[in-house]
């Protein structure tokens, strides 16, 4: 399938789910706060703790009528918060680093989605690269400037991989034993399984490189709307705890906006996120979810100053903010 019509299928169905969650009526007669939140993809378990905080009413609870827009690989949710056409978004928090540093997109983020980015390498079960400093002589299928990629690269002197552009699709992989691509837990590894191929994947977290993933909205306004920014932050955390305890009405949900993933594949990302402890972080009581840990934030930001991803300095702590989380 050519680019171009991966594109405008993409559009297609962005404008179809638009429809259905992001453009109700402007005029809202109920009395409750209307909150545009930009996704970073279609609706998927990824997003359960939003999808789950409308549907359990946290979101009115708390006053408002939150509108989830859906996302997709050609969204740029940080210029959309950053120039006021939506309140929040969702990304990574090198991303927000990025951003901020490199673009002058003045946004800061109010809480974890993820402790642990799913993002990896996807091999197959019986390939000959077991650690990341084998992938040197290989090809490999990765979006053109992953800064995830950069880290791992530099840090493993990779420089004899051959790269060519992800397709978002396995495709090529399912056809070629030595297809080796970039993927997420959720994701690519369920349509392998599904084809009956084997696969392992070899995680970017593991490599020294672990981001969270994140929602945020712009520094203006976190500070002209505090108490809203504290309302969708506290439901938004509630609904992901809710979530991981149980994710039926929320799942429900997404697979009646979102078609195309069928409820074996909603279970099976559920799954993964859940066992990989990659919400709840690395505390079983669930008490780091939504939470951030500033060194971590520090870490993060020299690794992309290290390896010159980041234009400019920036003092890390104006990317992030604690004072929502409850």
């Amino acid at each position: 399938m050519s680019f171009h019509r991966v594109r405008n299928l993409a559009a297609a169905l962005l404008l179809s789910l638009a429809t259905l969650t992001g453009c109700h009526s402007r005029s809202n007669t109920s009395g409750l706060t209307t909150v545009k939140f930009q996704a970073d993809w279609y609706p998927q378990p990824e997003h359960g703790g939003f999808y789950d905080a409308i549907a359990k009413g946290y979101y009115k609870a708390e006053g408002l009528d939150v509108q989830i827009i859906p996302g997709g690989p050609y969204v740029a949710s940080e210029a959309l918060v950053a120039s006021g056409a939506v309140q929040f978004g969702m990304n990574s928090s090198d991303h927000v680093l990025e951003s901020i540093a490199n673009a002058n997109e003045p946004i800061v983020a109010v809480g974890a989605t993820m402790q642990h980015d799913p993002q990896g390498i996807m091999l197959h079960a019986n390939s000959p690269v077991h650690t990341f400093a084998d992938l040197n002589g290989h090809t490999l299928a990765v979006k053109p400037g992953s800064t995830w990629w950069e880290f791992i690269r530099n840090k493993f002197h990779l420089d004899q991989v051959h790269e060519i552009p992800a397709t978002f699709s396995v495709a090529n992989f399912l056809q070629d034993p030595n297809y080796i691509q970039q993927a997420f837990v959720t994701s690519e590894p369920y349509f392998a399984q599904r084809a009956g191929v084997a696969t392992r994947m070899l995680l970017n977290r593991d490599a020294g490189y672990d981001p969270y993933r994140v929602f945020f909205t712009s520094q203006t306004f976190a500070h002209d709307h505090p108490d809203i920014v504290a309302k969708f932050t506290r439901a938004s955390i509630r609904g992901w705890r809710d979530y991981m305890n149980d994710p039926a009405a929320a799942n429900a949900m997404i697979e009646k906006l979102n078609p195309a993933l069928s409820p074996d594949w909603a279970t099976y990302s559920y799954n993964a996120l859940k066992t990989g402890h990659y919400v709840i972080g690395d505390d079983p009581t669930g008490s780091q979810t939504g939470q951030f840990d500033p060194t971590r934030w520090t870490t993060l930001y020299n690794q992309l100053l290290e390896l010159h991803v980041i234009q400019k300095p920036i003092d890390p702590t104006i990317a992030y903010s604690l004072q929502f989380m409850k």
